[in-house]
């Protein structure tokens, strides 16, 4: 009876260690596998994307012909990239999320998602008309972005004028949308102006209009210098009797329909026509304008290319 008591423990004692030995080889494989799955999830994409940032609008019509063409050009010019959209705009981002339900993403936003989302490679491309207030800002987000260096590659390329070849280049673009005019004719076009030096950017659109003929395009700003008042001082010397209105903004939002062509008494539209002049308006913002949006698309391929702002090498 005692050598049976003993063969049992010892033959129990055999199969316990068998066991342990079994969970242990298991356990060393799950560890094996766990490791292997970190390794896979901790690698690197390869996702390309491109940030088409814009001030925004709240006006819908204006939006699908202008914000939304240029974005559909550049997915139908770089179908390797995704895109994806920001606004600037605080107010234009909370007024389409309350009264439309739209959720538009600021800069900031749309880069933390992109680099949630596994993107390496993303180029920012802004359309915003010169390097002002907005444009700076927009920098700053991309700098944050690469001082923590969150992709292997982040470029923010330039707005539609930034070196002084841009402007003879959408002086060209313009002129695609210009009526005939004759020598009692003139367009008067609408910038939004700034308190940024940036300002100075209008001031040397008038000079690439007037070198390419464009004489009688005088350049105004609704929120900056030169104002409706010069405008109207040079259309009288130059003896202009009649006079068309466009906007030189991306999108004919507020300013092109209130501002520029409303019927206020202070709207440039009916301070032209107080002082004799009769009226027409365009209104029609930049990005309706196809030679513009290949500006953009043109930017973008310098940026990918490794030149984003034109530098002279």
């Amino acid at each position: 009876m005692k050598k049976v008591l003993i063969s049992i423990v010892s033959m129990t004692l055999a199969l316990s260690m068998l066991a342990g030995c079994g969970t242990a080889g298991s356990k060393k494989n799950d560890n094996k596998d766990e490791t292997k799955t970190t390794a896979t999830n901790t690698k690197k994409s390869d996702k390309k994307g491109i940030l088409v940032i814009s001030f925004g609008t709240s006006y819908a019509d204006t939006r699908k012909v202008t914000i939304e063409a240029v974005e559909e050009k550049v997915k139908n010019t770089f179908k390797d990239y995704e895109v994806k959209r920001a606004f600037t705009s605080k107010i234009i981002r909370k007024k389409l999320k309350e009264r439309d339900n739209i959720i538009v993403d600021s800069p900031e936003e749309a880069l933390s998602k992109m680099q949630k989302e596994g993107f390496s490679e993303i180029y920012v491309q802004p359309l915003h008309i010169m390097p002002g207030i907005e444009y700076d800002e927009v920098k700053e987000v991309v700098d944050k972005f690469n001082d923590k260096k969150a992709f292997d590659k982040l470029v923010l390329g330039r707005p539609l004028l930034y070196r002084a070849e841009d402007y003879k280049i959408a002086a060209d673009a313009f002129k695609k949308q210009l009526p005939k005019l004759n020598k009692d004719q003139a367009v008067a076009i609408m910038g939004h102006g700034t308190e940024h030096p940036s300002n100075s950017s209008y001031a040397l659109f008038q000079y690439a209009l007037e070198e390419k003929g464009m004489g009688n395009i005088l350049v105004g700003t609704v929120e900056g210098y030169p104002t409706v008042d010069n405008v109207v001082r040079r259309l009288k010397e130059k003896g202009i009797k009649e006079v068309t209105l466009m906007p030189f903004m991306l999108v004919a939002g507020d300013h092109a329909n209130n501002d520029m062509a409303g019927d206020e008494k202070d709207s440039w539209k009916n301070v032209l026509k107080s002082n004799g002049f009769k009226v027409n308006t365009y209104i029609h913002g930049l990005g309706e304008n196809e030679d513009i949006r290949e500006i953009y698309i043109q930017h973008i391929k310098d940026s990918i290319d490794g030149n984003p702002l034109k530098e002279e090498k």
